[in-house]
């Protein structure tokens, strides 16, 4: 009886052993689904993620280009709206100086003829005078009316006044036409020393001296240049923007300095050219003014930037004029300035249009 009953509690323990190794299978075979399914969504979600770690630097770099696209843009209108402004500036002042030139070109030619015939009628009254000594009353008190004597020795001095004024009108309206090439899109040959000397007649007005303050000196120290390559009238404003801003940079200075303490230190504007390795032209724009401070020099040829009042500048002409030496000529635009003593200006263009 007993050894029945021991076999029946060992065929319990057997099946109660068979049940939990069955659930204990169970139990490990969901734990290795566990650990599998775990596994699954650690790499999901690492890729996930990482996908998104991709999208946030995509976006990154579209932003940066939608940036950069959206500053270029801006650029590109300003640019647009600045050459279309010096394309019709261009026109016009041609036109101008074609009308100008004309009745100018007809007074001067006709100036040799008058003072031709001015010394013929002078020469014919010494004559009379030479020939009827004693002309009557009435012709005397007319030439003492006159002042004869006066009369023939001024009016060729006139004359001669009236001959360097045409000739002063012609060859500033020769700066004008010539300043005013703004519209050729063609790269040619040109004298530089030619377009500096257009943009400093156009400019003369600035130089003269004022009841504040003397002239302004200009020291030419041009080197000895061949015909350089490059767009005139582009160049040309450059040379205008830069000289434009010495003499803005001058006229404050002078602005905090009494006339003697400019007469004493004249302002002065220094341009030197030279030719650099046989292949770049070199020209260097100098003043003496106040010199541009430290904290904006970074800023001076960003687009828009500028220290001007409002009205006086958009502060677009030296980001123009950076763009067109480096991108449309291939050439370097930079500065050098110390507040108190001056800044310089360093244009360099290959003499030879780079392919």
């Amino acid at each position: 009886m007993d050894n029945q009953d021991d076999f029946i509690q060992i065929q319990e323990l057997e099946k109660k052993n068979r049940i939990l190794q069955k659930k204990l299978e169970r139990c490990q075979a969901e734990r290795c689904q566990l650990e599998t399914d775990i596994g699954t969504k650690e790499f999901l979600l690492k890729k996930v993620i990482c996908e998104l770690e991709d999208s946030r630097t995509d976006l990154q770099h579209r932003r940066q280009e939608l940036e950069n696209t959206l500053d270029t843009l801006h650029k590109m209108q300003a640019q647009m709206i600045q050459s279309e402004k010096m394309s019709a500036l261009g026109q016009m002042v041609a036109g101008i100086a074609h009308e100008i030139n004309n009745p100018v070109s007809f007074i001067h030619g006709n100036l040799n003829h008058i003072k031709q015939y001015t010394h013929d009628l002078l020469r014919l009254v010494e004559l009379y005078h030479r020939y009827f000594p004693n002309p009557p009353a009435k012709i005397q008190t007319e030439r003492e009316t006159i002042d004869l004597d006066f009369l023939e020795k001024d009016a060729i001095m006139v004359l001669d006044s009236m001959n360097i004024g045409t000739e002063r009108i012609r060859d500033i309206v020769l700066s004008l036409r010539n300043f005013s090439r703004l519209d050729e899109s063609e790269f040619k040959a040109v004298d530089i020393h030619e377009g500096i000397d257009n943009t400093l007649m156009i400019l003369q007005h600035r130089l003269q001296a004022t009841d504040k303050s003397p002239e302004i000196q200009v020291i030419r120290d041009y080197g000895n240049l061949c015909n350089v390559e490059c767009y005139a009238g582009q160049i040309n404003q450059v040379f205008m923007n830069i000289l434009a801003n010495a003499l803005d940079a001058l006229e404050e200075f002078n602005a905090k300095r009494t006339y003697q303490e400019i007469r004493d230190d004249p302002s002065r504007i220094t341009i030197r050219t030279s030719v650099v390795d046989s292949q770049w032209v070199k020209i260097a724009i100098a003043d003496n003014g106040s010199g541009i401070p430290e904290s904006i020099q970074k800023e001076i040829f960003n687009p828009f930037f500028t220290t001007k009042p409002v009205g006086k500048g958009t502060g677009m002409g030296m980001a123009i004029s950076y763009q067109i030496i480096t991108e449309k000529h291939g050439g370097k635009l930079e500065f050098f300035s110390t507040p108190g003593k001056g800044t310089e200006f360093i244009v360099q263009i290959p003499i030879k249009r780079q392919v």
